[in-house]
């Protein structure tokens, strides 16, 4: 079995896994567009070449994600992508980068559950939660 995250942007998603892929050390296996496919016609012309299906790793794991066309779209709510990282340092980097243009809704500290903890929104509206859990 396998569970695996998957997120509708609303036109940015290329940018968004070339970002997260960029900054995670992540690779992204399959990028498809609804132009040339039996979608293509369901969507509006400019819609085209946004993202119908992707699929990217980070490690071992596997987020996918694609974009909604308009006026199918809503805001990603309810859920965070956690984030384990093994220092308290990438965790701070990760946290700052995506931060950028995003929403802080936890700063980045030191908890009494992890070596660092904070919660954001980025700029692409995926709300994560980064972590460094403390040594055992």
């Amino acid at each position: 079995m396998h569970l695996n995250p998957y997120l509708f942007f609303s036109g940015q998603c290329e940018e968004a896994l070339k970002f997260y892929a960029q900054v995670l050390g992540g690779k992204i296996l399959a990028m498809m567009t609804h132009a040339g496919t039996p979608a293509e016609p369901h969507v509006p012309p400019e819609w085209r070449g946004k993202v119908m299906h992707a699929r990217m790793t980070i490690g071992d794991k596997v987020i996918m994600a694609s974009d909604s066309p308009p006026g199918r779209q809503d805001a990603m709510k309810g859920f965070a992508v956690s984030l384990g990282l093994d220092t308290p340092e990438e965790a701070e980097r990760v946290f700052k980068v995506f931060s950028e243009g995003g929403t802080v809704g936890m700063a980045m500290a030191p908890t009494f559950f992890a070596a660092r903890f904070g919660m954001l929104v980025d700029r692409f509206g995926t709300p994560w939660m980064i972590i460094c859990e403390k040594a055992p």
